[in-house]
């Protein structure tokens, strides 16, 4: 017997075809609810159905607008809780503030922290994410959840391709990851090494540690922003004499100008995955999106069914 009832799924504004494509996995259709804004862009969430006693996932990625869609998810939380769910799981497949995860200047928030408590404040019961910017983030919960990571999916990929390339990091803070990345890959490892030069903020001096000469790269990161990064990453391999560039990361969060920035960059291909619905304006031609659904949707089954999350990955 199950500690719950059915499994509900219940798909929030930031990525609706994810949440349908989970669905399709776990064979159970997305329940039904309205989800408004008044004039005043305030919130109201009405559920077409009760919930009570059931095994509730709901999915929402923090995709733009941002804030818009974090009190979303807040509000359906609470509405969930109201309508006495057996228990609530939020699925963010995108969680934003990850960045914000430590007090590294004077005077400033820890984001990361204030988003876990209002999660748990509003009512979830657990949480599911997707490749955090920072990995101690799971240490601000007190709810139970699942870190996931979509590396297999990204290696899976790149396993069919059967390359001879050289995987790089675009920096020394990917370092580990990268190093997981290159091991299951068979392939060598590379990194950029950032450095300040005197006390100009705006100024560094790259540096290659490993060698991509005459072979092909892939630079991997666990989300691109502005791109800047990635850009500099891209330039370095290739005055290295690095053949055909790939570029893959989990989460494409894509802030102007990155679309740009990549466009007029010399990378064969860009593989990202969907925890973030690309805009059609941002999408480029040599953009490959994987999905997470498969991902995300066997943790839900699993977690429903009281399995362990591990065994998927051979843990």
């Amino acid at each position: 017997m199950m500690a719950y009832g059915d499994i509900k799924l219940f798909a929030g504004s930031g990525c609706p075809e994810l949440a349908q494509r989970i669905a399709e996995y776990v064979k159970i259709p997305l329940s039904s609810w309205d989800i408004i804004e008044f004039p005043n862009e305030n919130l109201f969430v009405k559920l077409h159905g009760s919930v009570r006693g059931q095994d509730v996932y709901l999915i929402q990625s923090h995709a733009r607008p941002v804030h818009r869609n974090i009190i979303e998810t807040l509000i359906a939380i609470d509405c969930l809780k109201r309508d006495s769910a057996g228990r609530i799981t939020v699925v963010v497949p995108y969680m934003a503030y990850s960045q914000s995860d430590k007090k590294d200047q004077p005077r400033v928030p820890i984001s990361a922290r204030l988003l876990a408590d209002l999660i748990e404040v509003a009512g979830a019961d657990r949480w599911m994410t997707i490749d955090l910017h920072a990995a101690q983030i799971q240490g601000f919960y007190k709810i139970p959840g699942d870190s996931l990571t979509a590396f297999h999916v990204l290696v899976d990929y790149f396993l069919e391709k059967k390359l001879d390339a050289v995987v790089v990091t675009p920096d020394l803070g990917f370092a580990k990851r990268g190093r997981n990345f290159a091991v299951e890959l068979d392939m060598p490892l590379a990194f950029v090494e950032k450095r300040r030069v005197g006390n100009r903020i705006d100024r560094e001096a790259l540096s290659l540690i490993g060698s991509v000469d005459g072979k092909d790269v892939i630079i991997v990161d666990d989300l691109v922003d502005t791109a800047g990064s990635i850009q500099q990453a891209v330039e370095l391999v290739k005055a290295n004499g690095a053949k055909d560039v790939y570029v893959a990361f989990t989460h494409p969060v894509l802030s102007d100008p990155a679309s740009e920035r990549l466009r007029q960059l010399p990378i064969k291909e860009i593989v990202t995955t969907d925890t973030i619905p690309i805009p059609p304006e941002k999408m480029l031609p040599n953009i490959t999106v994987l999905s997470v659904a498969g991902l995300l949707g066997e943790v839900i089954l699993r977690s429903h069914e009281g399995r362990s999350v591990g065994e998927l990955f051979n843990e």
